[in-house]
């Protein structure tokens, strides 16, 4: 039987990757399915916000719950736009105005390497105090020319030199594995396997 789990997001990209990362070992719901009303981030770090967001979750769904946050940090902005990068460009900010806010700032900037940051945080219950929390780092740069039609947030923009290739030009597959959340991701599936072994 397959655990339930409800996950503190209403991104269906970001659920879509979970579901396939963590198999059918576990039942993945959304806090939206859930009524699930959302929780202020108003933590300093990502991981600060994805434990608020899990405790939240699992207070208002009797579920255990994983949350991530993840972000771009670009070493030439101070680590911006970091915890801010889904509203980057304000409250309600479509990937495309967040990717030319970005594009814009870094101007006249030669330094562009960056980094994708995720902290996934998984709670048994609302006031769990061992969380377990994973962390994941995917390096890159970043580059003005929007390349490729996968993916989402700032992965036209993210170029990882070694693949000579921008995140969004990834088949699925190969993202989910190098990915910063693919690699907390898979720290998580190792600590959930042997919490919640097969009976």
């Amino acid at each position: 039987m397959s655990l339930k789990i409800v996950v503190a997001s209403n991104n269906r990209g970001k659920l879509a990757e979970f579901s396939q990362l963590l198999g059918e070992r576990f039942k993945l719901l959304s806090q939206g399915e859930l009524q699930v009303e959302e929780v202020e981030e108003n933590g300093l770090s990502f991981v600060e916000n994805a434990l608020l967001k899990a405790r939240n979750a699992a207070l208002q769904t009797g579920l255990p719950a994983l949350a991530d946050d993840s972000g771009l940090c670009v070493d030439a902005l101070g680590g911006a736009p970091g915890i801010y990068s889904a509203r980057y460009a304000g409250a309600g900010a479509s990937d495309a105005d967040n990717n030319s806010k970005l594009i814009h700032d870094l101007k006249g900037i030669g330094e562009r390497r960056a980094h994708f940051h995720c902290a996934l945080v998984f709670v048994r219950h609302p006031e769990d105090p061992a969380p377990i929390i994973c962390e994941g780092r995917w390096p890159g740069e970043i580059v003005d020319q929007a390349r490729g039609d996968n993916g989402f947030g700032y992965d036209p923009h993210f170029y990882i030199p070694e693949l000579k290739q921008c995140a969004a030009e990834l088949p699925a597959e190969q993202k989910n594995r190098l990915s910063h959340r693919g690699r907390a991701v898979a720290q998580l599936v190792q600590r959930l396997q042997s919490e919640f072994p097969r009976r």
